[in-house]
């Protein structure tokens, strides 16, 4: 019977592996609710940026005056702002999980991620992540996010590793289809029991 090649490269989405989402539908709802928004208008005018502002060309400041502060509010940019970060928890869990796989089997491990740049680095800071993370390939960083293989290509060329020797957390189904399609295995993250159960069936115990 064929072996399956050795595992040495691991690739994590962040949002909803290592952490909550940072800004998905159900934060900015609750934002809308806190400081009284119209949720539909918010929703839309988030809707024709988010793309813009994950691909690292629109600032939050730019983005918040686009989708919060096209007019006087009663709240500050700096008050927005603390809330939207403070949406982000984290996932003891996984990210203690992926810390022991990666001393154990001295794996590369690689974000691929879809988040705004400055989202995105007060969560590797506040989250510690460069503790485990030996490089973001951040969508605000490269220019370029999920749905699109070239972010999965382009991580393949900077972990320098081959496509076959990765596997690859991810909580979208869509995504994990997507990075198959170039030969990644990969996990449809549920859960941190389900997935430790399918990483030691690939031989990371």
């Amino acid at each position: 019977m064929k072996q399956s090649p050795k595992v040495s490269c691991l690739f994590l989405d962040i949002g909803g592996v290592l952490l909550s989402d940072g800004w998905d539908h159900h934060a900015r709802k609750r934002a809308a609710t806190k400081f009284k928004l119209e949720w539909a208008e918010m929703d839309e005018r988030h809707r024709l940026n988010f793309s813009t502002f994950e691909e690292g060309k629109l600032t939050l400041q730019d983005y918040l005056g686009r989708v919060v502060f096209y007019q006087r509010r009663p709240f500050t940019r700096a008050q927005f702002r603390r809330f939207m970060f403070a949406q982000s928890t984290p996932y003891p869990e996984m990210i203690e999980l992926v810390a022991r796989l990666k001393r154990r089997y001295a794996l590369r491990v690689v974000v691929v991620s879809n988040e705004a740049r400055e989202l995105n680095a007060y969560r590797i800071r506040q989250f510690k992540l460069g503790r485990v993370v030996d490089c973001f390939v951040s969508s605000c960083f490269v220019h370029v996010r999920k749905p699109d293989a070239d972010i999965f290509r382009l991580a393949l060329d900077l972990a320098q590793v081959p496509a076959g020797q990765v596997v690859y957390l991810e909580n979208t189904a869509m995504f994990v289809q997507i990075a198959e399609g170039l030969g990644i295995r990969s996990v449809l993250h549920k859960d941190y029991r389900s997935t430790r159960k399918r990483l030691a069936a690939l031989g990371l115990t």
